[in-house]
């Protein structure tokens, strides 16, 4: 997240070149329609400018999306134009997202509805504060720009229930490691790998399976989940092939810990073709702890 948006009250300078760079764009930024001063978007832009070491430079200024950059903060401000005009762009854009990343409609609705309150400036608790809509700086477009902040609301409840709810506390409870029970008194070799996959799966930290959903299910590029999660894109990639041969590893000692040799767990595994298999790989990596991670997100 970028610095925190300057305080309410403070002017600062403008500078001519941004003053005119502000009034050549004035009549197609949308400020006008919302009901808001030259002055005013001037002070935005000079806002942003500060933060920038290309300062207040004509390829910098050239460079935002002035007519993002006032709604965005025309809707901090509470401008129900912008946010009339707001909804009506981004609410269907920003739904869709939430449901790809949570995988379920209801949720995918609630964590929607989260990430408004945030933007409106509403705690959970209903208190007011600063809206997020503050941190966008017309850098990129306001719609990439939200469902970054969106990932990054779910990225961080998923964390914070991580630490509420240990695995050992699941495992004690019997909730992840129940393999499914043999119809016909035992288990061929085809519901041997299904089992010691669906556990190799479920053993894996929450965020090492929110890693492998996003890149091989959500098919989210290295670098946007290298940004989600606040790390190099090597990082990411590294962690990715980590995590493959582990899991490689992990399915060939649970064959073994069922009763098979090592060499007969490396031809079960060399021989399976995943089509035959009958593991919802989808919903091991989108399992979801004891308590689901849509809920008691940190107050930012």
């Amino acid at each position: 997240m970028s610095a925190s948006p300057t305080s309410a009250g403070t002017k600062l300078p403008v500078s001519a070149a941004l003053r005119q760079f502000c009034g050549q764009h004035f009549e197609d930024c949308g400020a006008a329609a919302f009901g808001i001063s030259q002055d005013q978007v001037e002070q935005w832009v000079a806002e942003v400018a500060q933060k920038n070491p290309a300062g207040e430079s004509r390829t910098f200024l050239d460079s935002i999306k002035l007519p993002e950059l006032v709604m965005a903060r025309a809707c901090a401000m509470g401008n129900e134009r912008a946010w009339e005009q707001f909804m009506a762009r981004y609410r269907e854009s920003l739904f869709t997202a939430a449901y790809k990343i949570a995988g379920e409609e209801s949720r995918g609705r609630e964590l929607a509805d989260s990430l408004y309150a945030e933007l409106y400036g509403i705690s959970a608790e209903g208190r007011e504060r600063k809206s997020k809509l503050l941190y966008y700086h017309g850098r990129g477009s306001l719609e990439g720009w939200l469902r970054t902040v969106l990932a990054q609301e779910y990225v961080d409840r998923f964390r914070k229930t991580k630490r509420e709810t240990s695995l050992d506390e699941q495992v004690d409870a019997g909730h992840q490691f129940a393999a499914p029970a043999p119809t016909n008194g035992s288990a061929g070799p085809t519901e041997k790998i299904d089992a010691a996959t669906t556990q190799a799966l479920n053993e894996l930290p929450a965020e090492d399976r929110f890693v492998l959903s996003s890149y091989f299910i959500d098919q989210h590029s290295l670098a946007e989940i290298a940004a989600l999660l606040r790390v190099h894109e090597s990082t990411i990639s590294r962690r990715i092939q980590r995590l493959v041969t582990g899991l490689r590893g992990g399915i060939e000692k649970k064959l073994v810990d069922g009763g098979l040799s090592g060499r007969q767990a490396q031809e079960l595994l060399e021989s399976t073709d995943v089509r035959d298999m009958g593991v919802n790989i989808h919903a091991a990596l989108q399992q979801e702890t004891a308590k689901p991670p849509f809920y008691g997100g940190k107050d930012q």
